[in-house]
């Protein structure tokens, strides 16, 4: 598989995983997830951070760095 076609596969499921996030924001009619009750613990809200972890290191784990 090419890098292309794998940084498609998980820069989709990052888009994916926000539209799913900002669909509940509206829903609860909020702008953002820290003024839910909810944001501890959401799982949408942590599978959305996982999957913009996996978007910046292409599955590959590791360590987190800025």
């Amino acid at each position: 598989m090419s890098n292309e076609k794998e940084l498609d596969k998980w820069e989709l499921a990052r888009a994916e995983a926000k539209e799913r996030l900002i669909a509940c924001q509206k829903e609860m009619q909020l702008q953002s997830c820290f003024k839910c009750e909810k944001v501890i613990g959401c799982q949408l809200r942590n599978e959305y951070v996982k999957k913009v972890y996996e978007s910046m290191n292409k599955g590959q784990g590791g360590g987190f760095e800025f």
